[in-house]
């Protein structure tokens, strides 16, 4: 089901009329996306899908105004009310000393490394509805497994390109192939759900239906009969599968616009420790096969690996032009957009550096605490840094998990306990961002 290719000149033609039109700069952009998902409960079809979109975004600049349109219509009378409206839009904004379009000395050279993003295989909906009943089947059959939430299976395959007046033409294209399964555990009348899913760029990486459901089944079975504690001050390590949601406000923390807003917990804090001696973040947009793999940037501009932090110390923020020109500095090609609106910023393939033991050596070090496999409703103030998020998991004690726990919360300041984290071993790729187990000790948990 690939995607059908959008006439080759359609974007330049786009970018020469904005210019026609009297914009002093332009870039088009085109996504063009299909997609086949389905879905299964109890054995039987739930429902299936299937997507097929192409649209056009315009970038318009009069001087250091700009514009953003986007259309799904690609028909000639479309796209000449689109460059009419993108520059009369334009011509109205308020100047922005930070506005511009990238220069071409500074636009990204190719030939663009292969990164081996598109898989050719495809999926039928009869063998997406077979792999997800199979799945689903392997989860209900494991122990105290009661019933389905659903399973299901998709493919993707999506094409992005970009044109911009100072000549830089870059595209790329990519599939996706996931699986998921869900279900609800019961022991005296009392109820925990669990789940697993995948997503890999190609299908030989997509775990098993068997191996989906086990995992699924497991999860859930494995919170039953939880209890609830009392409030305390303990080491809590949370588990690799949820450790991103720590780190997420961190890097939000160190994303430019949040910078140039003024509305960072890390503002001032460039070049000091940010996080524990010895662990660094790394960004690689280069990474084969992953999930936020790109061979540029959405503003035209050169991506490379990046120590974000380094020996816990802050070496760069996370910036696109805009942002970059407001603090000074140049872009680290981290320019994210869509069809519509101006480019924001985001990571490419993250990840925090592993320590030197697993889970279970984690656990022996601290004895006894919290280890949180779940996470619900995290809430974080930006400027000051003070975080809670309610939780749920195991208590372990003397190094081994004793019982299942829910309904507690964990609180503290995302500064400090940053400091104090030491990562594990157990760090695995998975998406787009990823990090292994993190033991961070003297948590305020609060309970009962």
């Amino acid at each position: 089901m690939p995607v059908s290719p959008a006439p080759a000149d359609l974007l330049h033609d786009l970018v020469r009329d904005a210019l026609k039109a009297g914009a002093d700069a332009a870039e088009a952009v085109s996504s063009e996306r299909a997609s086949l998902s389905v879905g299964v409960r109890n054995g039987a079809l739930e429902d299936v899908e299937r997507e097929e979109s192409r649209d056009l975004g315009l970038r318009v600049f009069v001087g250091r105004r700009q514009a953003t349109v986007s259309a799904s219509d690609l028909s000639e009378a479309t796209r000449t009310r689109l460059v009419e409206r993108a520059v009369a839009m334009a011509r109205l904004a308020p100047e922005d000393p930070y506005n511009d379009i990238t220069p071409r000395d500074q636009l990204a050279k190719g030939p663009f490394r292969e990164l081996d993003l598109f898989d050719s295989s495809e999926r039928s909906a009869a063998e997406l509805e077979a792999v997800s009943r199979e799945a689903e089947a392997i989860a209900l059959a494991t122990p105290e497994i009661a019933r389905s939430e659903g399973a299901g299976a998709g493919y993707s395959s999506s094409r992005w390109r970009l044109v911009t007046s100072e000549g830089f033409d870059g595209r790329y294209e990519a599939t996706g192939f996931s699986l998921h399964a869900s279900v609800i555990a019961e022991r005296d009348g009392a109820m925990e759900r669990g789940g697993e899913g995948r997503t890999t760029r190609h299908l030989a990486d997509l775990p098993s239906p068997e191996a989906i459901g086990v995992e699924a089944g497991r999860k859930a079975a494995a919170r039953l009969g939880p209890r609830k504690i009392a409030s305390t001050t303990a080491p809590v390590i949370f588990d690799r599968r949820i450790a991103t949601q720590v780190l997420s406000p961190l890097i939000g923390a160190i994303a430019g616009p949040s910078v140039a807003r003024g509305t960072s917990f890390l503002m001032g804090r460039m070049g000091q420790q940010v996080l524990a001696k010895g662990v660094s973040v790394i960004d690689d947009p280069f990474r084969v096969r992953g999930l936020g793999s790109t061979p540029f940037d959405d503003e035209g501009c050169e991506v490379d690996e990046l120590a974000i932090v380094e020996d816990g110390i802050l070496r760069t923020w996370i910036l696109n032009r805009a942002s970059a020109a407001q603090l000074g500095l140049r872009t680290t090609g981290h320019a994210s957009r869509g069809s519509a609106g101006p480019p924001g910023v985001s990571t490419h393939n993250l990840h925090l550096t592993p320590g030197e033991k697993d889970q279970v050596g984690l656990m022996a070090d601290a004895g006894s605490g919290l280890v949180v496999t779940g996470m619900f409703g995290p809430s974080l103030n930006p400027n000051t840094g003070d975080w809670s998020a309610g939780v749920h998991g195991f208590w372990f004690e003397n190094g081994e998990i004793a019982y299942p726990v829910s309904e507690i919360t964990v609180a503290g300041k995302l500064a400090e306990f940053m400091l104090r984290l030491v990562p594990g071993s157990d760090l695995e790729f998975r998406s787009s961002a990823n990090s292994p187990s993190l033991l961070i000790d003297g948590v305020a948990i609060a309970g009962k």
